[in-house]
């Protein structure tokens, strides 16, 4: 049986992870086993169950208790779902729902980065990448072109933010990823003890072609991509084993980091 709640009150505490947290806030920096996350649309949401996370309360438009959410709430029927009309939702989020519905979630334990590495044939790091629709996509790319896992430097935006969720269509609930420790000296000295080669997409007069024979060839790789203003640091660049470039026509020089990880995720791929 669904537990409907409306909306009739702004002010419930129940309401707070909706209407007046923000994502620093849910994140919760401090005491990371009290951090919370929102999931957004129908697709993302049961991608995020299936990962395992935990509801904790459901938001939604009136018509998609039967409609969208059905199934959703199913799966969920011991957690409040707060309905209310579209209108009243976009006052109290502050923003317009995708699909009209969201869902408050608890953030799981993430697993350290020798764990998601050690089977690992091909890693993406991503360093100091801000812009949380870029890291989305970047998530999107690698689940779909063959990657196996995802890590991510301390200064990036985080994952579990509701668009980075939401763009990545809830692939990152899907790849595998945690955080690198100090970077890089720390995280790259962790890289290359478990036997990856590294790989920094950038420009620089001794970059070698993303198809080039001998970085394809090799059978553990990660693949660094940098921030979308300043790209990898110079210091990340003279760390790495290899510097690649994607070959580019009519006087163009890049491409954004999204774009780029794309086009290097499929040619860099380890052949199954």
């Amino acid at each position: 049986m669904a537990n409907i709640v409306e909306i009739t009150d702004f002010s419930d505490p129940s309401l707070d992870v909706y209407a007046r947290l923000t994502e620093a806030q849910l994140l919760n920096r401090f005491e990371p086993a009290k951090g919370m996350f929102i999931a957004e649309s129908p697709k993302v949401i049961c991608r995020a169950l299936d990962g395992g996370c935990e509801p904790v309360s459901l938001l939604m438009e009136r018509k998609d208790i039967d409609g969208s959410a059905r199934e959703i709430i199913a799966r969920c029927p011991e957690i409040p779902v707060f309905t209310a009309d579209e209108e009243v939702l976009c006052n109290l989020t502050g923003y317009h729902l995708t699909r009209g519905v969201l869902c408050a979630m608890r953030r799981p334990k993430l697993p350290a980065m020798e764990e998601i590495c050690r089977e690992a044939s091909r890693v993406v790091i991503l360093e100091n990448v801000q812009n949380p629709t870029n890291v989305g996509a970047i998530f999107r790319s690698a689940a779909a072109l063959g990657m196996d896992a995802v890590l991510l430097t301390p200064g990036c935006s985080n994952p579990l933010y509701r668009r980075s969720a939401r763009v990545s269509m809830g692939t990152v609930f899907q790849i595998p990823w945690a955080y690198t420790g100090e970077w890089p000296g720390e995280g790259m000295e962790q890289l290359k003890n478990l036997g990856f080669k590294t790989a920094a997409l950038a420009l620089s007069d001794n970059s070698v072609s993303i198809d080039d024979p001998k970085l394809m060839e090799e059978g553990k790789l990660a693949l660094l991509l940098g921030s979308e203003g300043d790209g990898l640091t110079d210091i990340t660049i003279a760390n790495c084993d290899y510097t690649v470039k994607i070959p580019m026509y009519h006087g163009v020089d890049s491409l954004n980091v999204a774009a780029a990880s794309a086009v290097a995720f499929w040619q860099l791929r380890k052949q199954k």
